[in-house]
């Protein structure tokens, strides 16, 4: 019979943010996968878990997930977990979660700490649309192509940051989103847990005397919808009446369609335009 795979959520900073059934299942499965053991080991001794542990990290991701398919396929089940949090969120448990569904290996979920939410929730910003972009690409290009899709997205935007990059990925946000408004969370469920309402140009002003400290994440206000549709609006009002209607006669569209078109791009009625076409 085959194992199954459990992704065990550990808690982000306060060791009482553990579940009972996560406790019971390090305990019961025969095999613990950790992202670095070193780390591991304190949270298990913490909670008197023997459980055996092997390593399951970036740098190896897709050959011990074969291996460890192997063993579960063997009738071992086997806990996933990471250094902190949800496995699965931004680390390489997509990828053993995949090659599982791929091999007819059962996984499932067990609920706990998430940093993106527990940030979205307490950050005072709207929370029922929200992008999750975890770490920004370190690729250039890669970088600069996800930043770019940043600047119209209307919904909340959730991102991690480590201390030493902070200043660099708050400012090329700044020069490409404008100065919005986001709440800055640090080491959050620990003791010296920080969160702040802010925009981009005080969080630098701030960042000049006070070094940045501990693991950020930062949830920032979208895009305001009305204010998209207005630029778009305006874009089209300074455009010739005769290049807009071309716009949508080239595209194969009648006359009669197109200034319907025309009319709903300018705000103003379909009579208003055919008058100053006339």
């Amino acid at each position: 019979m085959t194992g199954t795979l459990y992704l065990c959520a550990t808690p982000i900073g306060n060791l009482e943010d553990i579940t009972f059934r996560v406790l019971r299942t390090l305990k019961e499965v025969d095999l613990i996968a950790a992202e670095d053991t070193r780390n591991s080991i304190k949270l298990l001794n913490h909670f008197e878990i023997k459980t055996p542990m092997t390593s399951y990290h970036e740098f190896n991701k897709i050959d011990k997930a074969y291996q460890l398919v192997a063993k579960l396929k063997e009738g071992k089940n086997i806990a996933l977990i990471t250094d902190a949090g949800t496995p699965g969120i931004s680390d390489p448990g997509e990828d053993i979660v995949r090659i599982c569904y791929e091999e007819g290996v059962p996984v499932t979920s067990l609920p706990g700490a998430a940093a993106c939410i527990t940030a979205l929730t307490m950050s005072g910003r709207p929370t029922r649309r929200f992008a999750f972009e975890a770490f920004l690409p370190r690729d250039k290009k890669e970088r600069a192509r996800v930043i770019e899709e940043l600047k119209n997205e209307t919904r909340t935007i959730i991102i991690y940051e480590a201390p030493h990059h902070l200043i660099k990925t708050v400012t090329e946000l700044y020069n490409a989103l404008g100065d919005r408004e986001l709440t800055v969370c640090r080491e959050l469920t620990k003791k010296h847990e920080e969160k702040v309402q802010t925009t981009f140009s005080e969080l630098l002003e701030r960042s000049r005397t006070q070094e940045p400290r501990g693991e950020y994440v930062l949830v920032i206000c979208g895009r305001n919808v009305a204010e998209i549709a207005k630029e778009q609006q305006q874009s089209w009002e300074a455009m010739p009446l005769e290049a807009h209607m071309a716009h949508y006669e080239s595209q194969g569209i009648d006359r009669k369609e197109a200034m319907k078109l025309v009319a709903k791009d300018r705000g103003v009625s379909k009579r208003d335009i055919y008058k100053q076409l006339l």
